[in-house]
């Protein structure tokens, strides 16, 4: 037997799209009077030369902006719609998760939709039977089991789809975007399904545009642009080539013309940069390391006390953390003509996942006068491995909140009367 549970070699798919010619007028006379219809026929291909291997319980993220091609490669994959070049070698039976209701029969209940998708898989229904009551369970649909499905809400086909694909027997998981229907605790619950699945040996194919799950549970990713695999590897490298094309706050926005710089006649601002304990600039970060913020300014006037400030928002818009410069002795000195550099220090452990994006001032605190102040103005982002060293440890669950520390806790046993 073959350590990979798919090999994938040399995958294309071409669509035939058609362009209509004809004009409206020609189009009008034709139907009175039928002519050969005029059209100028393209090939579209979704796919070009894909090709990787995947490992039997492994767990692989599949990461491109919309029109990639990831769809399409899942549907090959589940055997719905077969490559124009290529071959695939699958060792185990699939179970795809593609759309909200694909494989359901709307006019059967919750309960024979369970039996009709784990007869496709080719279990008994002893089988399905053992795995009946935990996928009622995961699904929260008790009462609504023996009701046809085409009278459930989206979220309610979305659960049932997800327990079934993840209980019945099967050995490979291909799931789409399964994340983009239901509540926050419903996501977390599939993500942390997927990862246990993994562990019991079962291989996941998931593509998602939360780029926070993905590295959460997919050690390695593919990146797919233009219907082409761009590059293989660690899911965190993979997140940081996408963002890096698809983003458009960058980790420095530097002004180069003075004139056009945030400021007053006093100081303006020249550059913000984002960086690593190392001044080397980078827009994504471990949740356990240390991230740098530097604000260049050059001052005109002399004479003049200011200080600093720097704001944090994260992909919600809210301002989780605000710092002010209250410490640097230069704060209290009136300043000479010159260039200057102010370096905020955000610690480990202290920011939780997800895209940070970064606004930051000049002013005069004593009375209060503004200089300027540019909100987000650079991005980074923050990603958590899950490797035991920060506030999540192991656990691959929901961890709200807009900052996460690592916190000291004392435990002690109590000795008993």
């Amino acid at each position: 037997m073959s350590e990979f549970a798919l090999v994938v070699e040399g995958v294309s798919k071409r669509y035939q799209i058609n362009h209509q010619t004809n004009s409206l007028a020609q189009r009008l006379q034709n139907l009175f009077v039928p002519q050969k219809r005029g059209g100028v026929a393209q090939d579209f291909w979704a796919l070009q030369d894909v090709s990787f291997k995947l490992k039997k319980g492994e767990v692989l993220g599949i990461i491109g902006k919309n029109g990639a091609g990831k769809s399409t490669l899942l549907k090959i994959l589940s055997r719905i719609t077969p490559p124009t070049n290529g071959q695939i070698t699958i060792e185990g039976r699939v179970n795809a998760l593609l759309e909200v209701g694909t494989g359901f029969h709307p006019d059967l209940t919750g309960r024979e939709n369970i039996f009709l998708n784990g007869g496709i898989l080719g279990m008994s229904k002893t089988e399905i039977k053992n795995q009946l009551d935990e996928i009622v369970d995961f699904a929260q649909i008790g009462q609504f089991l023996d009701t046809a499905v085409k009278y459930y809400s989206t979220g309610m086909y979305m659960r049932l789809a997800f327990a079934i694909s993840a209980h019945l027997n099967s050995d490979i998981l291909l799931a789409d975007e399964v994340l983009s229907v239901g509540d926050a605790k419903f996501q977390q619950k599939c993500l942390g399904k997927m990862q246990q699945i993994s562990n019991e040996g079962k291989t996941v194919i998931f593509v998602s545009h939360n780029l926070e799950s993905l590295n959460r549970i997919c050690p390695r990713s593919v990146l797919i642009q233009q219907g082409k695999v761009k590059d293989i590897g660690k899911t965190q490298t993979i997140i940081h080539q996408y963002l890096e094309k698809n983003t458009q706050s960058k980790a420095q926005h530097t002004w180069k013309a003075l004139d056009q710089a945030p400021g007053n006649h006093i100081a303006k601002i020249t550059q913000v940069t984002i960086h690593d304990q190392h001044l080397e600039v980078k827009d994504q970060f471990d949740v356990t390391t240390s991230i740098g913020i530097t604000i260049s300014y050059q001052v005109l006037k002399a004479g003049y006390t200011f200080t600093h400030g720097c704001k944090l928002y994260n992909e919600e818009g809210i301002n989780i953390l605000n710092s002010h410069d209250v410490v640097s002795p230069v704060r209290l000195q009136p300043r000479q003509t010159g260039r200057y550099q102010a370096t905020m220090w955000i610690p480990p452990n202290l920011l939780n996942e997800g895209m940070i994006r970064v606004g930051i001032a000049l002013f005069e605190v004593s009375p209060f006068q503004l200089y300027c102040q540019e909100d987000h103005i650079v991005a980074f982002q923050v990603t958590d491995v899950i490797s035991g060293n920060s506030a999540r440890g192991s656990y691959t669950g929901d961890f709200p909140g807009v900052v996460r520390p690592l916190l000291q806790w004392k435990v002690g046993k109590l000795d008993t009367i």
